[in-house]
């Protein structure tokens, strides 16, 4: 017979109860696990009674959480938060020289320097292998959580994370939005006003991601009327090709801007009050002491000294030309 304790944490239970807690609908919750509604509510009613007592209770339509639902919420995370110590310790353990490195990037980075660490990085540990997953915000911050990645490779600051305290950062180089256009009118302006970048359609990121946000929090921080945007993708070369299909505007990052072989076919202008971040690694405390992680942070900053992430693009966008 099994024990309360093998009751509550039993396989999938907790991912379940922590399903339901992140969307708070029953419907959308059993999607997401791909399983049927009636099965996510016999789970979560079978927590219940080993627990004591009810986890949620509705208002009208809406979920909520009850004061034992916040205790057991509370406890997993705790649990996960254990779980995850434990794997670092172990990995801690581990040779530098051996094992995989599992990096979460924001889809929206342009990753030509990246790529080019990772050859060279390859060549001098062959028995280290790099995973690199191109993922949302929410996916990254999901697999840090989750231990699923060793690190992101993501834009700061990011306010949609509200608890920093199990993470650690170390920036990579601050980057500046360039406003991109083909407005012949604007060409010798090196600096504009957001205001002034309004005349014409946007092509921009969809809703949510972390540029469009930057843009739409500089326009209500002008307290002017947002752009009108005509098309929204998720990767930059899209937003590109877009804009210069169409002549449109756009913002992208600059070393995006950078990294293309035909930037001089375009007008760019830095926002005036400057629009900037930081891309930066993150990952959960202690991490970076795991020693193959450190190894490859150090290693990844002394390619940087040597030259720093604006020559590196340089460098490859000058051999991509030289090989045309």
């Amino acid at each position: 017979m099994k024990s309360k304790q093998e009751s509550i944490f039993s396989s999938k239970t907790l991912t379940y109860f922590l399903q339901l807690t992140e969307t708070m609908n029953y419907t959308q919750a059993a999607q997401i696990l791909g399983i049927t509604q009636p099965a996510l509510t016999q789970q979560i009613k079978k927590l219940e009674r080993t627990v004591g007592a009810p986890l949620f209770y509705s208002v009208g339509k809406k979920l909520r959480l009850s004061d034992a639902g916040y205790t057991m919420l509370h406890t997993t995370h705790n649990i996960y938060d254990l779980l995850n110590e434990a794997t670092d310790e172990i990995q801690q353990t581990t040779s530098a020289n051996h094992g995989e490195i599992h990096l979460g990037i924001l889809a929206s980075i342009e990753t030509q320097v990246l790529e080019a660490f990772a050859v060279k990085y390859y060549e001098e540990n062959p028995d280290i292998h790099i995973t690199f997953h191109m993922l949302t915000r929410k996916e990254i911050w999901d697999g840090l959580e989750n231990n699923e990645i060793d690190s992101a490779i993501m834009y700061l600051p990011d306010n949609s994370i509200k608890n920093w305290k199990p993470y650690d950062s170390k920036k990579i180089m601050s980057e500046d939005l360039l406003f991109i256009h083909h407005n012949n009118e604007l060409a010798s302006r090196k600096r504009i006003k957001p205001k002034k970048a309004l005349d014409c359609p946007w092509v921009t990121y969809p809703v949510g991601y972390y540029l469009d946000q930057m843009v739409n929090e500089e326009y209500k921080n002008q307290m002017i009327d947002q752009p009108n945007i005509v098309a929204r993708f998720t990767q930059p070369g899209q937003i590109y090709r877009f804009m210069k299909a169409t002549n449109t505007y756009s913002a992208l990052p600059k070393s995006y801007v950078m990294s293309r072989p035909d930037r001089d076919e375009i007008l760019t202008a830095t926002f005036d009050p400057q629009i900037k971040f930081d891309l930066s690694f993150v990952y959960r405390n202690a991490k970076d002491q795991i020693p193959r992680i450190a190894q490859f942070l150090e290693q990844f900053e002394a390619y940087l000294t040597e030259k720093d992430y604006y020559q590196r693009l340089d460098d490859i966008v000058a051999g991509k030309n030289k090989e045309e």
